[in-house]
């Protein structure tokens, strides 16, 4: 593949070989049971991917969108800490490798070096064929290391930690261990968890530890306060656009093109930060003349502002900005 191919159509690319073979009828099964087993609310005690057939399933379906997920996440970072680049990146749980697909696109120019740590050797074999399959160097290059993701980890010094999607199938004081213990290893730690209100609070309680343990907030939230959604109210969460496959069609019996991923995330750091002086929390819902525009702010927690056509340039700001983005234009964003 050219070296200028999008990451994200090298990653369907190679995906799309992956499933060649595995018949669409067992694929599709293994992905709806697969799927039942990851919403169950007993974390487990044996890897959920057992065979190549549950993985390779399961990445054809979901890697595409933790890929885009951790990229939206990874984005946001790198706007809120401009200049820093990750010499060294280390995935907790991850899998087939969709966080360390996301860092090789956002630091396309010099990518780290990264380490995946996953206790399924299935996943493990999967995503080193997929790694060894882009073309991409920093992938090729990633070290694979088969590890369980528990209170009994212990990381190497590294700059960048991500923890995505993995949350959810810890006891709660293994999570509260692997959050401690990145933290104590990362200059900067990215955790991503699926928008729901349970995954929002995950995250809540990630940010919390991550605060304490002397990290700064560098995105999405604009401070390192107390987030100013009351619990139990709201939840905050954004969206990713992701192209669906053959088998997203077929799981989900859907005719879109795409899909939108809803996720929370939080990413702090050590290092010197830049947070955006608001961002943009929900969908901004365009009116005749003017924008709505719901904020979380530095200095005044949730606000709505409201942009018309009397703001000259800020107005077509508005009108073109979207969930997730930095507001106003041009600040925490490259």
């Amino acid at each position: 593949m050219s070296a200028t191919t999008p990451t994200a159509d090298i990653l369907r690319a190679v995906l799309a070989a992956s499933l060649d073979g595995l018949p669409p009828r067992q694929a599709a099964q293994a992905v709806e049971r697969l799927i039942a087993n990851y919403r169950g609310q007993t974390p487990t005690a044996a890897p959920i991917l057992r065979d190549r057939g549950d993985v390779v399933a399961y990445a054809a379906y979901r890697m595409p969108a933790t890929f885009e997920a951790v990229r939206s996440a990874l984005a946001a970072l790198r706007a809120a800490v401009p200049g820093w680049v990750p010499g060294t990146h280390t995935d907790l749980g991850g899998g087939t490798g969709a966080a360390s697909w996301a860092v090789a696109d956002v630091w396309d120019e010099a990518a780290p070096s990264t380490t995946v740590l996953d206790w399924a050797e299935a996943a493990i074999a999967l995503g080193r064929e997929l790694a060894a399959a882009s073309q991409v160097p920093s992938l090729r290059d990633t070290h694979w290391q088969r590890s369980r993701i528990s209170s009994t980890l212990r990381i190497e010094s590294t700059d960048l930690v991500t923890v995505s999607y993995v949350l959810n199938e810890l006891t709660a004081a293994d999570r509260a261990a692997v959050v401690a213990e990145s933290a104590r290893a990362a200059r900067t730690v990215v955790v991503v968890e699926p928008g729901t209100p349970d995954g929002y609070a995950r995250i809540i309680e990630a940010r919390d530890a991550l605060i304490a343990a002397g990290l700064h907030i560098a995105a999405p939230c604009p401070h390192s306060a107390s987030c100013p959604i009351e619990r139990g109210s709201d939840w905050c969460h954004f969206a990713a656009r992701v192209s669906r496959s053959s088998l997203h069609r077929q799981v989900k019996g859907g005719s879109l093109p795409y899909e939108d991923e809803k996720f929370s995330y939080v990413a702090a750091t050590r290092v010197p930060v830049e947070p955006a002086t608001a961002r943009v929390v929900r969908k901004p819902q365009i009116r005749k003349g003017l924008v709505l525009l719901d904020l979380c702010t530095k200095d005044e927690g949730l606000r709505r502002d409201t942009v018309t056509k009397r703001h000259g340039a800020l107005y077509k700001e508005a009108r073109d900005a979207e969930w997730g983005d930095a507001w106003p234009p041009g600040q925490g964003q490259e």
